[in-house]
């Protein structure tokens, strides 16, 4: 997996590496993004984005790169832009920059950090991290480890 850590541009959705799960944020130009974090009331979090599960609020950030991703691993990640048209960078920036300070309601499975960045760029609220969950979840429960065995090579393959 390449990890494009150099040229992201206004608009760029930016999947950053965490241990268990991906972060999610828009780029919005001089090195800033746009991003979901906890609220000031569950501030101890960090930018993990932990601490919001408890709360089920977030607050909309606009923060350094280099400050969300820290020592994690990132890359540019527009995935679904051949599937779906994305708004024009300028609108997306626009969008983003609104939000920002705004406190949202915040869901593992309806309302992440992914459905958030998606939305902003395509008009679509989606998350693959909820989808592969669910799919390992239902996988596991039907087919046991064999069945862990097989996403796990699924996927080796998919990203290849």
């Amino acid at each position: 997996m390449s990890l494009d850590r150099t040229s992201p541009k206004p608009g760029d959705l930016i999947e950053i590496f965490r241990i268990g799960y991906e972060h999610w944020a828009i780029y919005v130009g001089n090195g800033y993004v746009v991003h979901l974090g906890p609220t000031r009331e569950a501030a101890g979090g960090g930018v993990s984005g932990f601490s919001s599960v408890v709360g089920n609020r977030a607050i909309v950030k606009k923060e350094l790169l280099s400050v969300v991703a820290g020592r994690d691993k990132y890359r540019v990640n527009n995935k679904r832009d051949k599937k779906y048209k994305p708004l024009p960078p300028n609108k997306i920036v626009e969008q983003a920059e609104k939000m920002v300070g705004k406190e949202v309601r915040y869901s593992v499975t309806r309302s992440n950090c992914e459905h958030f960045v998606n939305k902003l760029r395509y008009e679509i609220s989606r998350s693959d991290q909820v989808i592969n969950g669910v799919i390992t979840f239902v996988t596991t429960i039907l087919l046991g480890v064999p069945g862990l065995v097989f996403r796990a090579v699924a996927r080796i393959l998919r990203n290849s």
